[in-house]
């Protein structure tokens, strides 16, 4: 007679192989390195990690001075530990406890701690920005520009230098230096170079305040700035294009007109887009483009004359996504001057571009591609037919449609819904292209 299988004669059979599990598994763990346990005094109390640039307070507690500094630059003036009152002078460097980090991680093959660089203290800070003063006040471009050099390399090795340098006055110092040189010829390559770093280091130190602005906006310096951005190196183009943005993007009105108006400051931004020297530069160009034509018909209407529906249409084909909404905001802009509108319209890769930027990008491209198609196809003439026959072509009508079943709202809307009645007008004669996709498309027709 065969008794039936219990419970226990079923689970019997089955531990050695989990016995043999679990010694696979234990022998497996053993093959791996554990990685070492950081020993405690080596962490930072704040953050808890590895301290690389270790400090010790009056309070005689040693943290990571990254840590701490964030600690105290958020208006808490005390010590995390014991709650004595800390300042920021206090901080001494714990240079034992870093080689003994640096031992460990040797010792442990973990990453070495770099040594750390002694930061900028207040007397030295001040030090190097009156040399800045000084330099400049002499009429020495090149000691100028060596001086604002190492201003900027302190202010980028660390968010407590820059901090540091901008409280005794970086921005001022270097504005007004900058306006000091602006007379000096800028065909010289000392000038050119020496002015070229100040506007770099004056990029550190954004934003600029009411006294730095005034310095940099002055008839001269203004002169000078547009100079360098049309004949300068290719540095110091992009730095006048960002100081430049600056300048459009935080100041009033007078500020903005007074750009407009220098010489020669729409063809060399408008260069700065056709000939990029790098995207930070282009997109600085562009902004400060959008301002100087949303504040000035009189701009638009130098902007259009210089061709920049067909530079920015050229620009369109295969931008990234920050570089189309500026390029986008331009053109609409342009087009409200009726040489940029006629000059829109006779390039035949305007509509094409405008039309695939539609939900490519983002919601803001497509209400400056919207507006921008609206002022080219509304009108009676021939030029504004075309428009709407090509938009026909390449698939506006059904984007439009689309636009509206999306949803969208404002002046977006009521243009879409206008341009529909446009393009409706004109599509029994049109043979619609099914696809508007234009992967392929990179130069002009």
């Amino acid at each position: 007679m065969v008794l039936p299988m219990s419970r226990a004669t079923r689970v019997v059979p089955e531990l050695p192989l989990l016995r043999r599990g679990r010694r696979q598994v234990a022998a497996s763990t053993d093959d791996e390195p554990a990685e070492p346990a950081v020993p405690a005094h080596f962490l930072c109390p704040i953050s808890l990690e590895l301290m690389k640039d270790p400090v010790t307070a009056p309070t005689g507690i040693t943290y990571d001075r990254d840590s701490l500094e964030g600690w105290l630059a958020r208006g808490r003036a005390t010590c995390p530990v014991t709650g004595a009152p800390v300042r920021l002078g206090d901080l001494v460097p714990n240079h034992a406890t870093r080689r003994m980090i640096q031992d460990w991680c040797v010792a442990n093959q973990a990453e070495r701690v770099p040594t750390p660089k002694v930061p900028v203290a207040d007397a030295d800070a001040a030090e190097v920005l009156a040399g800045v003063s000084a330099a400049a006040r002499r009429g020495d471009a090149a000691a100028c520009g060596a001086v604002a050099a190492r201003a900027r390399a302190l202010g980028k090795e660390s968010d407590r230098n820059r901090r540091c340098l901008a409280a005794a006055g970086a921005a001022r110092r270097l504005s007004s230096a900058f306006r000091d040189l602006a007379g000096e010829p800028v065909d010289g390559a000392s000038v050119s170079a020496a002015l070229g770093k100040i506007l770099a280091a004056l990029t550190v130190f954004f934003p600029l305040d009411e006294e730095s602005r005034r310095s940099i906006a002055s008839p001269a310096s203004l002169k000078t700035l547009v100079s360098v951005l049309a004949h300068g190196d290719l540095a110091a183009r992009a730095s006048a294009a960002v100081v430049l943005r600056e300048l459009a993007s935080s100041a009033d009105r007078p500020t903005v007109d007074a750009i407009s108006r220098t010489p020669n400051a729409c063809a060399a931004l408008l260069g700065l887009v056709r000939d990029p020297v790098s995207p930070q530069a282009t997109k600085a160009a562009l902004v400060t483009a959008y301002y100087l034509i949303s504040a000035s018909d009189r701009a638009a209407a130098r902007f259009a004359d210089l061709g920049a529906a067909h530079v920015v249409a050229e620009l369109l084909v295969d931008a990234d996504k920050g570089t189309s909404e500026k390029a986008l905001a331009v053109l609409d802009g342009v087009l409200c001057a009726d040489a940029g509108l006629h000059s829109a319209r006779a390039h035949a890769l305007v509509v094409p571009v405008l039309v695939k930027k539609m939900f490519r990008v983002s919601d803001m491209a497509t209400e400056f591609a919207v507006s921008a198609l609206w002022r080219l196809c509304r009108g009676a003439d021939a030029g504004a037919a075309a428009c709407r026959a090509d938009a026909l072509r390449v698939g506006a009508f059904q984007k439009l449609l689309l636009l509206l079943q999306v949803g969208c709202g404002g002046l977006t809307k009521d243009r879409a819904s206008e341009l529909l009645k446009l393009l409706n007008g004109a599509r029994g004669s049109v043979e619609c292209i099914e696809t508007a996709d234009f992967k392929g498309l990179k130069r002009p027709f």
